[in-house]
Parts: structure tokens; C-alpha cells; sequence
């Protein structure tokens, strides 16, 4: 008797392939899963009804439809659960498609000790990878450091690596980091946190991590008590992040939407505007100063209102002293 072949193939759309059957006619579903991983069954459109049908599975064996196989196309089934995994992929594969497209950025170095060189931050920063630039902040007047500096290197990859760390350079912790003063006035801050919105109760901290560690090296998360459907998600890489906004993505069977967990810098800008009369338009200099060291716009305001506080102080002490 001659070896039949039936058609089989993931997707109706895609090029099917011919599966050996047995002798008596029916296929094995080892002999499917041999060639699709994690198979579980097949079906196939009905030429009448256009209908999906199911193929009868007995014990591991497939039986043809009216005991003839024809020259339909079978489609594979696989289990719920292993399709939203490839679901989770997917999405997995775009974020890193969307990432290896970003380059590199000059990065700031924050708390520089003084004696540090351009030449002892070269050296240092050379052992991650191809340093491209090296820069020292130093006052024109004087020429000492002003305690920070900027390193650009030649692969993204390093430039992850070295913002995810802190850094002993000269005896001093040091920081790395993307400076969101380079952000324009419609661009949002740079921020490696993200919102996670239409959570379910039954998500933990740790099944959290453990999603979003396929992205990227997460350093924080944090599901608000009592529970309120979101949490945040804090990765070592704001690039990350970035690409995850305004994703759909499956954790546990559940549909959430990724969202930028900082405002937006003009806004910030905004709220500090409208108190720049009382102090001469220098709102725009602590603006710039805390939002270049990374601090969000919340924090800044604070320190702005406690600056604004201590310049009525001292203009109140200048005209007691006048009297």
C-alpha cells in the first residue's frame, strides 16, 4: 500500500507541509509533534459550512474526517497556555527590535572626586567596552573639576551595562546615568519606570519581575497597598522602559497596558513658570539643575518651593537689617 501524506501547516495562510499517515490511515500526534513542538491536535475548514472543525483524537491517534484525509489543509492546535507564551515572545522580540535601533547617548557622570582626569575616567570606563569621548566639567575661571564629567561609548550594549551599575572611580561612588535635561520642552523625561495599569489581585511582585525581567534587568517593583489594579516597574535601562510604552502585553492570562510612570517635562517647566516673577526668572536654573542630577518633577517642585521660602527669608532679613 502506498505511503499518504496529508497536508499540515501552523496557520491556514502559511505553506503547509506533508505528514507521513499510518497503514490503517490515521496519524499519530507524536508523528505531528515532531514536526510542530507542542502540538496537540489539528483541525481543518469545512468546504460546506466554512466552518473550523476538530479532527477526532483517540489515545494519541488522529482519525481522518469521513475516514478520508482529501486534499484539505489541517491546521495545527496547540495548548492555551504555550500560545500565549509565543504571544509573550512576540511582544518580547518587538521590544528588542525596537532597541536595536536606539544608539548610543552621552551618558553624565555624577560625583566625580576632584583630582579625577579625563585620562583616569578613559581608563576606567575602558574596561566595559570602546569609549568613544571622555569629558571632565571644569570652571572656566579656575580650571577644577566641577565634579561630574560625560563618557559616550561605541556599543549600546555597554552603555546598558554601565548604567545599570554604580561605579568606584578614586576611591568614590559614582554614578552613570542618561541626563534628562537633554529631554525638549514636548519630549517626556527620561524615565526607567513604568506604569503598569489593569493589574488583577492575584499578581505578585515577584510573577512581575519575573515577566519583565525578559526585557531588561529590573531593579524595582512595587504594587500599591491596598491593592488599586497597577504597579510600577523600575528597570536598570531607561531605553527599555522607553520601548515598553504603550504596549498591550499577557501576564497571566491578563491583558495590561504599559505607561510612562513620570509627567512630562514641559509640564514641569509649566508648574514652575508661575512662580518666576517672584524669583527673577531663575526657576528655569533649578529647573535644569535637579532635572539634569534625575530627579523627577514632584521632587523638584519641593525643592523649588523650599528655595523660593528661603529667598523671602532672607529678603525679609535684608530689610530688617535696612531699618
Amino acid at each position: 500500500m502506498a505511503e499518504l501524506y496529508i497536508r499540515v501547516a501552523e496557520d491556514e495562510n502559511e505553506e503547509p507541509m506533508e505528514i507521513p499517515s499510518e497503514d490503517d490511515g490515521t496519524v499519530l500526534l507524536s508523528t505531528v509533534a515532531a514536526q510542530f513542538p507542542g502540538a496537540c491536535g489539528l483541525r481543518y475548514r469545512n468546504p460546506v459550512s466554512q466552518c473550523m472543525r476538530g479532527v477526532r483524537l483517540v489515545e494519541g491517534i488522529l482519525h481522518a474526517p469521513e475516514n478520508d484525509w482529501g486534499s484539505l489543509v489541517y491546521v495545527v492546535n496547540y495548548p492555551k497556555d504555550n500560545k500565549r507564551k509565543m504571544d509573550e515572545m512576540d511582544a518580547a522580540s518587538a521590544v528588542k527590535m525596537k532597541r536595536s535601533i536606539e544608539k548610543t547617548s552621552d551618558l553624565i557622570i555624577l560625583g566625580l572626586p576632584w583630582k579625577t582626569s579625563e585620562q583616569d575616567l578613559k581608563d576606567y570606563f575602558a574596561t566595559f567596552g570602546e569609549v568613544i569621548m571622555v569629558q571632565v566639567k571644569r570652571d572656566v575661571k579656575t580650571g577644577n573639576s566641577k565634579g561630574f564629567g560625560f563618557v559616550r561609548f561605541t556599543e549600546y550594549e555597554t552603555q546598558s551595562k554601565v548604567i545599570s551599575q554604580r561605579h568606584m572611580i578614586d576611591g568614590r561612588w559614582c554614578d552613570c546615568k542618561l541626563p534628562n535635561s537633554k529631554a525638549g520642552p514636548d519630549e517626556p523625561m527620561r524615565s526607567r519606570k513604568i506604569f503598569v495599569g489593569r493589574c488583577t489581585e492575584d499578581i505578585t511582585t515577584d510573577e512581575l519581575r519575573q515577566f519583565f525581567m525578559q526585557y531588561g534587568e529590573v531593579t524595582d517593583v512595587f504594587i500599591p497597598k491596598p491593592f488599586r489594579a497597577f504597579a510600577f516597574v523600575t528597570f536598570a535601562d531607561d531605553q527599555v522602559a522607553s520601548a515598553l510604552c504603550g504596549e498591550d502585553l499577557i501576564i497571566k492570562g491578563v491583558s495590561v497596558h504599559i505607561s510612562n510612570a513620570e509627567p512630562k517635562h514641559n509640564n514641569s517647566r509649566q508648574m514652575m513658570d508661575r512662580g518666576a516673577g517672584a524669583f527673577g526668572g531663575q526657576v528655569h536654573r533649578v529647573v535644569e539643575v535637579y532635572s539634569s542630577l534625575g530627579v523627577n518633577c514632584y521632587t523638584t517642585c519641593l525643592f523649588f518651593s523650599l528655595e523660593k521660602k528661603l529667598f523671602s527669608l532672607r529678603r525679609d532679613m535684608m530689610n530688617l537689617h535696612a531699618k
